[in-house]
Order: C-alpha cells, then structure tokens, then sequence
C-alpha cells in the first residue's frame, strides 16, 4: 500500500485542462490535498476520500479496491495511528488532461521508508481521484524533501486516434515486452524505458536514466513470466495509458509472484514506459 500537503483550493483542484494547456499541476495539487488529510482523517478516511470505489489497491500478493478495503473502516484517524506523510517528486499528465500520476518518498512517523506511487482521473464533475495507489521499498534517502517542486514529465506531442486505440496498441507492446523479458529480463526493460523516465528495482534507489536503468535492471532476475494485462486505462488524448498484471519469477531457487504497474507515453518513436513499479507478494503468497 502506500509506502500529502498544503490543500489548495478546490476551483485548482478541479480546473479542466487542455491539450494545449495541460501539464501536471492540478494532479500534483490533489496528491498534496490527499496528503494533508491523513494527519486528521487517517489511511482508511484520507484513502476513501480522494479515491473512487474501484480504485486498485495491490497488497498482500493480490488486487483489491478501495472500497473493499476502507469502506467499512473508521473514516478518522484512530488513537496510536501511525502517522504516514508523502510528496511529489516526479509527476505527469495525459495531454487532454484527464490521466495523470505522482509518485515519491513515503516517511511513517517521521522516518522515510520507501515511494509511494499513484495513479490519478479526472471525473466528469473535474475533480481529481486516485484510481491506483501503492508503495515499493525503494531506497528513499537522498530525495528531495516535502518543500521541493518535483520534476514534471514533459506533456505528450502525439496520441492515438483514441483511447480504446492507445489500450490495444499498449496491450501489443506490454505483449512484447513479455515476450523479451522471458529470455532476458534487462534487454526487454530497456528497449522500452524512456529515458526521461524512473523505475524502481527495490530496495536500490530510484532509477533515472538510461545509464541507471542498466545498472538497477541487474537487481532484478534475468527472466520474468510477464502475464497479460489485468487492469488500467487511456487518457481521452490517447497518449497516456497505466497498466497493471501478473509477474512471476524465481529468486534462489524458490517462485516468487507479483505485480507489475507501469505508465506508457506515446512518442512519435512509439509507446515509452515513463514509471515502472514491481509490486513483490509475500514470499508464502508464492
């Protein structure tokens, strides 16, 4: 689960977005607002707020939604409630503005322990929910601090004719990455990263570039059973999809299970992943 600050007003929050104006600022404004909650309303309050329903949610070696998990749960933060805080560092945005994602280092009471990664919609009434939510223990020392700005991906220049074309063709190329990452793991990876892009290979510090995406990619084995995607969607422009599925492995000799999580752009070379994230199940879930 999540591995939050200044709430902004809600006219910021909602405003509609274009292809021409687009950039990830409203989506970085909720993920701060989202933040600022849990201090008041705790996981299950601040979660059920600013998610919708059938928000994804990978814990314990399987797929759950928020609903399903913070419905029933009190919805303020109860007496000895860990106190969780988290901030932008890298975020991005769909060009017609309606998909976006942030993801940084989460602190539990004061001490970081790992990034937290979120996946955000905008919903017909313009306001900002998140439809994914989960944490790697990625190395968070080092990262910015909660008073920083964090680095925006550049807006997409290109889409798909529309979002059930950007889903299909992302399909084929997750299909395609399988396919490499069955026989080697790293090639398949780096074929597809953008290099403006973060990956995380836990418990080493988030990747950023070509150079350390190579050296982070040998934490990983050196073949992976990818299987097909479970979930995610496209944004209106048809240049951002997220994807999520099975993953499976073998690390010392035992099977290992997972997920993975990743954010596609489209390029004018093509279909890029610009955020990947494996989500590991215990190891008695394998």
């Amino acid at each position: 689960m999540r591995l939050i600050l200044l709430a902004l007003p809600l006219a910021v929050l909602a405003a509609p977005a274009t292809a021409q104006t687009a950039d990830a600022t409203p989506v970085v404004a909720a993920e701060r607002a989202f933040a600022a909650d849990f201090p008041a309303l705790g996981l299950a309050g601040s979660f059920s707020k600013w998610s919708t329903p059938d928000a994804v949610i990978i814990t314990g070696g399987r797929a759950r939604t928020s609903a399903e998990l913070f419905g029933n749960a009190p919805q303020t933060r109860q007496p000895g409630e860990s106190l969780i805080e988290w901030w932008p560092v890298f975020a991005g945005v769909s060009m017609s503005g309606d998909l976006g994602f942030t993801t940084g280092p989460a602190a539990q009471d004061g001490a970081r322990y790992g990034h937290y990664f979120t996946v955000w919609k905008r919903q017909p009434d313009g306001q900002w929910r998140w439809v994914y939510d989960g944490g790697v223990g990625a190395d968070p020392v080092g990262q910015p601090g909660s008073d920083s700005e964090p680095r925006l991906l550049p807006v997409a220049t290109v889409g798909s004719a529309s979002s059930e074309t950007a889903l299909a063709e992302v399909e084929e190329a997750e299909a395609g990455l399988a396919a490499q990452a069955a026989a080697d793991l790293k090639a398949a990876y780096l074929q597809y990263m953008a290099d403006d892009g973060r990956l995380y290979v836990a418990p080493l510090a988030p990747a950023e570039g070509a150079d350390a995406f190579a050296a982070a990619l040998d934490g990983w084995p050196q073949v992976m059973a990818i299987g097909a995607m479970e979930g995610g969607g496209a944004s209106d422009a048809g240049d951002m999809v997220w994807t999520w599925g099975p993953v499976a492995w073998v690390r010392d000799g035992q099977p290992r299970q997972g997920h993975y999580v990743r954010i596609w752009q489209k390029r004018p070379e093509g279909w890029r992943i610009v955020l990947a994230q494996l989500v590991p199940a215990p190891p008695s879930a394998a």
